[in-house]
């Protein structure tokens, strides 16, 4: 504005044109007046401050809040900029020049965000903020209800009131900054209102109540409650809590009030310094001469109609209407047109006194109940057989139906606003379709209503819902308004509980809502009330005609959520108070017909959900060009996939189809290898140990021969062949990356044989199956790494030894064998022995068959030694002769005696004594006769990685 007086002291147009020389002073506080000056014509002396405003600054809790006007928006009605830190809202208020057309005051509340407040840009198309989001649907709808009862009856003209969040820090939830900066633009306004008001949120953590707690003092708050208030009487309330008692939510409220009087005082002195002076509008005020005719001619009748219970509430709306009609006709009779144009507003003014003062006086409401009587209830879950969850909920003539519907997380709705959490995983989507009161409509898009009430509903369903660590699900339930008579929101809160249990999500409790309502006697010269009744589980004319609905929800263990609205200009705290012991008892009965309906989550038609991790690679591999693989195994499984940072979540309507998605995402990236875990392949090779199978995405694991069955396999191939498909269980894995498979681990066990006498006690051979390479480039499995011997105790040393090169030489420096003696062969040798003609080939087959049963499955021959090319056997009774030598001093070039325990397709297994067992594998093609029990000369050459001495025959010509 300095550079506006500048230009007008240098332009060259003649000072008649110039602001200052007009006579005009600045506009301050809003108005525009004449500048006191000696001369019209002098310019701006120096330093004269253009723009002058007014400022308040006051502390609530530790914060510091300031009021200040004058500045900005000097053309609106009213207009207050709020700061808190570095927050700050402007709030304007207007009003039209002319009454409305209709009987109602017709107050506009638009709250809105701009990212700009934060210095961000729209992430939309046009980079605009489009449409109101929910968030500032819910914003407004708290400015208005506090601030519209205070207007005067009978003032219809049109009000809007239009909060804008300048600035924001994101510490505080700029919601009640609003609240407040609205009070006080109408109090700076020169519109009729009975204000200031005083809006204050509180939380409690840890016990402990905190006044204006900051956004993340919220996220660990049991409670979040919003009052407002005038200075001695409550006009709102709205609260979300975690079960929190009736008992502790009283005092915090007694605590509130306070807290939101400090904002009382700033307004009023704000008022006075830059205040506009209220204006006289003409009101729309009923003549009490309209009000005496229309009572003698209705009110008789309007009693007998609304004292009949048996009428119902289209019964009583046509009697009614009828009434009206008759009225109208003596007054067109009359010729009395100022009558009639309010005819309609004085015949529900007759009603409302008539229904008030009979519940007054003698405690009997239209239906007929008592007071703290709550209307019939039916519930009924699983009413939907497709849907995942749903419950049928009726309190008298009020209905909702409730629909449940799971899906992944990535299905959670993104909130795009500039304070709270980005996303929110439980949804409840509130629906009042026209027909559920029998009229007709236009169903349209987002309506404050329905926002309100659905918001109401999921605040009170959250608190018992499970964390997401437990139930990783997207929740949404559609609440269907069937018919109205009173209290749909709370319906909604009670058939939403039981359609949760009904698809299988495990609350912590039912939840169940009811409204209470209050008429009150008041004095109509001061104001103040003489009596009151306090009406449980109200109708919707009750809710009409009386004072004020109180909507309250929660668990047998406390509250969850509540909602206050009232219509006259305030209510006593102790009135509040006392409704809460009144909606405790009636939610208890609403709950214990809940529970006898359902107790307990069922789920039966829940969908499947596996959430899986994955490298970024792997999933980018999975989705493919533009998603095409990822939209070709949703086509042909029907399952849902979704693929977020390094988690891959499937979502399936049956196990079925989960099993199907997750077999073609296995075969793609596979996934990370669990020893326990199950796992579908393919038969790729088989080999006389066992069979590789390709699976998990093109791994290769070893399934060994022993862990087929429980019952001995003589061949791989009577069980396996190459293509078979086969679910096996992953038993072991090693350091080198070898994978180790059973099918016998999905086998139930065969029950043990009974025996006559005391089972003989057999060493037990650990199942432990490693792989390792042959000299003829195959994987091959070795044996079992430890031997227990029968009643081996447990401090003696092991079989078998794994000794690294360098004990080897130690060993072989302090060993007592002398290396350099070679021991004699046996005197008695059998004839060498020739190869196998085809009967003898399948007689050793017979006999290897019975070696197999009697030592089990788990010993198998691994590796290989080179015979020499002639062998001998030693008798039985030389054998017996040899000394063993035990397993601390077996190393390279040891030589023994050893018996064979098994004769194998392609080796031995030679007891060497000591509990030790060594191997022998043939050379080539060629096999050699051996008997069982045959004691062979052989000479120790190396050790397998699990410690197994390989054996060689010692040759004759070392004799």
């Amino acid at each position: 504005m300095s550079l506006i007086v500048n230009r007008a002291r240098s332009t060259s147009l003649p000072n008649l044109l110039a602001w200052r020389a007009l006579g005009f002073r600045t506009i301050c506080s809003g108005r525009l007046g004449l500048a006191p000056s000696t001369s019209p014509y002098s310019p701006a002396p120096a330093g004269t401050k253009i723009l002058e405003s007014f400022k308040e600054e006051f502390e609530v809790g530790s914060q510091v809040v300031t009021l200040e006007t004058g500045k900005i928006a000097r053309f609106a009605n009213g207009s207050v900029v709020l700061g808190m830190d570095e927050t700050k809202v402007l709030s304007t208020v207007t009003c039209a020049k002319s009454n409305s057309p209709g009987d109602f005051l017709p107050l506009t509340v638009d709250y809105q965000e701009k990212l700009y407040a934060q210095g961000l840009i729209p992430n939309t198309y046009m980079r605009r903020e489009g449409a109101p989001k929910e968030r500032e649907l819910l914003c407004g709808r708290l400015i208005d209800r506090p601030i519209r009862p205070l207007f005067p009856s009978g003032f219809y003209h049109e009000v809007q009131i239009m909060a804008s969040v300048l600035s924001l820090d994101g510490k505080q939830d700029p919601d009640i900054l609003a609240a407040n900066a609205s009070s006080a633009a109408l109090m700076l306004s020169n519109i009729p209102w009975r204000g200031p008001i005083g809006v204050i949120r509180l939380g409690r953590i840890d016990g402990k109540i905190v006044v204006n707690p900051t956004m993340d003092e919220l996220s660990s708050s049991d409670l979040s409650l919003i009052y407002a208030c005038t200075r001695d009487k409550t006009m709102m309330i709205d609260v979300q809590a975690r079960e929190i008692s009736e008992k502790d939510l009283a005092a915090a409220l007694r605590l509130a009030h306070p807290e939101a009087v400090k904002f009382i005082d700033p307004q009023i002195r704000l008022a006075a310094k830059a205040g506009k002076q209220k204006k006289e509008y003409k009101l729309s005020m009923l003549s009490e001469k309209t009000l005496e005719k229309v009572a003698d001619l209705a009110a008789t009748r309007i009693e007998s109609i609304f004292t009949d219970p048996s009428k119902g509430k289209f019964e009583r709306g046509e009697a009614l209407d009828d009434i009206g009609k008759d009225v109208q006709k003596v007054f067109e009779e009359e010729g009395d047109q100022e009558s009639l144009s309010i005819l309609p507003k004085a015949v529900d003014t007759v009603r409302k006194k008539v229904v008030r003062s009979r519940m007054i006086s003698d405690g009997f409401r239209v239906d007929g109940r008592h007071l703290d009587e709550v209307r019939p209830i039916y519930c009924e879950s699983h009413h939907l057989p497709a849907a995942h969850g749903s419950a049928l909920f009726s309190r008298g003539e009020t209905q909702v139906l409730c629909a449940v519907s799971l899906g992944a997380p990535a299905d959670a709705q993104k909130l795009d606003s500039m304070v709270g959490p980005p996303k929110k995983r439980f949804m409840l989507h509130y629906s009042f379709p026209p027909f559920c009161t029998n009229e007709v409509g236009k169903k349209g898009g987002l309506n404050r209503r329905e926002v309100g009430h659905g918001t109401l509903a999921e605040k009170a369903l959250v608190a018992v819902m499970p964390p997401e660590e437990d139930f990783p699900y997207t929740v949404r339930i559609n609440s269907e308004v069937m018919s109205s008579d009173g209290s749909t929101s709370m319906a909604s809160v009670c058939g939403g509980s039981m359609a949760l249990m009904d698809a299988g999500i495990p609350l912590r409790a039912h939840v169940a809502g009811v409204s209470v309502g209050l008429i009150t006697d008041v004095d109509p010269s001061n104001g103040e009330i003489k009596d009151y009744r306090i009406v449980t589980d109200i109708l919707g004319l009750e809710d009409h005609l009386g004072d004020m609905d109180f909507k309250i929800a929660g668990t047998r263990s406390g509250v969850t959520a509540i909602q206050l609205d009232i219509k006259p200009a305030g209510i006593p705290l102790d009135i509040v108070c006392e409704s809460l012991e009144n909606a405790r008892e009636a939610r208890l009965q609403i709950l214990d017909h809940m529970e006898r309906e359902i107790n307990s989550p069922r789920g039966t038609y829940s969908p499947r959900l596996v959430t899986l991790k994955y490298t970024n690679d792997a999933l980018r591999s999975l989705s493919g060009p533009m998603g095409a693989l990822k939209r070709k195994i949703q086509e042909e499984t029907g399952a849902r996939l979704y693929i977020d940072d390094g988690t891959l979540t499937i979502v399936a309507k049956s196990q079925t189809v989960m099993d199907k998605a997750q077999e073609k995402v296995d075969f793609i990236i596979g996934r990370e290898i669990v020893v326990g875990d199950v796992y579908k392949g393919t038969v790729t090779s088989i080999k006389e140990y066992g069979a590789f199978v390709e699976f998990n995405g093109g791994q290769q694991g070893l399934l060994h021969m022993s862990e087929l069955s429980h019952e001995p396999v003589s061949k791989v191939s009577d069980v396996l062949h190459i293509g078979k498909y086969v679910t096996m269980r992953c038993i072991d894995t090693d350091v080198r990356g070898n994978i180790k498979l059973s099918l016998k681990a999905l086998l139930p066990k065969p029950e043990p044989k009974s025996a006559s006498g005391p089972p003989e006690k057999i060493p037990t051979v650990k199942d432990t199956v490693s792989t390792e390479t042959s000299s003829f480039g195959e994987t091959v499995a070795s044996l079992p790494s430890v031997v227990e011997p029968p009643q081996k105790s447990k401090l003696a040393v092991p079989a078998v030894v794994i000794r690294t090169a360098v004990e080897c030489d130690e060993a072989e420096k302090s060993s007592l064998v002398d290396t350099n003696t070679k021991p004699k062969r046996a005197a008695t040798l059998k004839p060498e022995r020739k190869l196998k003609s085809t009967d003898s080939k399948q007689t050793g087959t017979q006999k290897e068959d019975e070696a197999l049963r009697s030592t089990g499955p788990e010993e198998t021959i691994v590796n290989c030694a080179k015979k020499p090319s002639k062998k001998k056997k030693k008798s039985k009774n030389e054998a017996d002769e040899s000394t063993s030598v035990s397993a601390r001093k077996l190393k390279i070039g040891t030589e023994m005696t050893g018996k064979v325990q098994q004769v194998r397709t392609h080796g031995l297994v030679l007891d060497l004594g000591g509990g030790i067992r060594g191997m022998y594998k043939f050379e080539g093609d060629e096999e050699t006769e051996f008997e069982i029990g045959d004691a062979l000369q052989v000479k120790c050459i190396s050790f397998t990685t699990k410690g197994i001495p390989v054996m060689a025959l010692v040759d004759n010509e070392d004799f």
